[in-house]
């Protein structure tokens, strides 16, 4: 089976303007399937970008299938940046017979271009779709850290996995039950307390998940650069912006992250040279006045490419002499901490060590952090992401 019995091509009609495009516009730059499927083992190609028609399981938000081509027409009219892009419109993965069809088309379409060492750029569709995502690294075998930015933990009181339907509000419970497991680490980036369970918040602390409320990043938002540069793959729901800036959601609510906030943690993804997919869920034509959240969701996925092409490629650490080493102690001396700074992009790691008898490959993990965590361990504290990592390891 080709990869192209999987999609529908892009109806151009709908969003090529009547005068067409400028040579400079992002619609003369992406490669689109819209007569041939483009050959994926042609040119180097960097990013794929999927539309997924899939909104069955998109809880109290009817419609939101129909927004991959309403993003497309914004996208298409953006401007390239200072770079060459290389990238492919493979066009909309089709709803299949049943959900689970759905599912397992993306799985294998993000599988196989992870192969390729291409990056899966999906726009949704439902939020439930991040399960499918996630799936596609069970068949790689690669572990995962997964960050989703969202203004509720997706989590159902029910914990047994065989009696929750995925959905857009469960699937959570589907990932962090599934075996095998090849979940490593959750982050959740802009969580609003009062749609949050207690009970889901005492579950994040003891699995040693990172949460971080909507307020910790309200005008901070440098604090999550280092959650989403830790992320193998990430999900976004767009009812994580404000309604203010995005009113294209059905559970779209007043508070949120503002709209430039949304795209500066857009670049923060795709400066992240671990991230291998990403996916934007949850936009929703039908309550979208005059285009604002498709063209919202377009400028972030143009900061997001922006990001992409502006990658340092500093890490793993090689070659060393690019790297500053920073050692520390604590005032009870348990431990002695390494921080590592990077000379291309001031960015900054933290060493952790595996408990005895842990990986045999490496004897140390090495997790992003700030700057704010040297101070802290400087001071002859202990970071509490030091803590939390280290508990993981075991």
């Amino acid at each position: 089976m080709s990869l192209s019995d999987f999609f529908s091509p892009v109806d151009l009609k709908k969003i090529v303007p009547k005068t067409g495009f400028y040579t400079s516009h992002m619609g003369s730059k992406i490669e689109s399937y819209s007569v041939d499927f483009p050959d994926l083992e042609a040119d180097k190609i960097d990013i794929a970008i999927i539309g997924v028609l899939e909104d069955r399981n998109a809880v109290g938000n009817p419609g939101c299938a129909l927004g991959p081509d309403y993003v497309r027409e914004k996208l298409y009219l953006l401007y390239e940046g200072s770079y060459k892009t290389k990238i492919v419109d493979l066009g909309n993965i089709k709803q299949g017979a049943s959900i689970t069809d759905t599912y397992f088309a993306l799985k294998t379409v993000v599988a196989e271009l992870i192969k390729k060492d291409i990056l899966p750029l999906i726009i949704g569709g439902g939020q439930d779709l991040t399960y499918a995502q996630y799936l596609a690294y069970e068949e790689l075998e690669q572990r995962v850290d997964l960050v989703v930015i969202d203004p509720r933990f997706d989590l159902e009181d029910d914990s047994v996995a065989e009696t929750i339907e995925t959905t857009s509000i469960s699937y959570l419970n589907k990932i962090f039950l599934h075996e095998p497991n090849y979940l490593f680490n959750f982050s959740n980036l802009g969580y609003q307390t009062y749609f949050v369970n207690q009970d889901s918040l005492r579950v994040m602390d003891k699995l040693y998940f990172d949460t971080h409320r909507l307020g910790e990043l309200s005008g901070e938002v440098a604090v999550a650069e280092p959650v989403i540069r830790n992320a193998s793959m990430i999900s976004f729901d767009i009812g994580a912006v404000r309604s203010s800036d995005a009113m294209g959601n059905a559970n779209a609510t007043p508070n949120g992250f503002y709209g430039e906030e949304a795209c500066q943690l857009a670049r923060y993804a795709g400066f992240n040279d671990k991230l291998t997919s990403i996916g934007f869920y949850e936009f929703n034509p039908a309550y979208d006045s005059n285009g604002q959240t498709a063209t919202l969701l377009a400028q972030m996925i143009w900061y997001f490419i922006d990001g992409f092409y502006n990658r340092k490629r500093d890490f793993p650490l090689n070659p060393k002499s690019q790297y500053l080493i920073y050692k520390t102690s604590l005032k009870h001396n348990e431990h002695e901490l390494v921080f590592v700074k990077s000379k291309k992009s001031d960015r900054w790691w933290m060493q952790v060590p595996y408990p005895t008898g842990g990986s045999q490959n490496e004897r140390f993990h090495l997790v992003p952090c700030r700057y704010d965590d040297y101070k802290i361990a400087v001071s002859g504290e202990m970071p509490d992401l030091w803590w939390r990592t280290y508990q993981k390891l075991n």
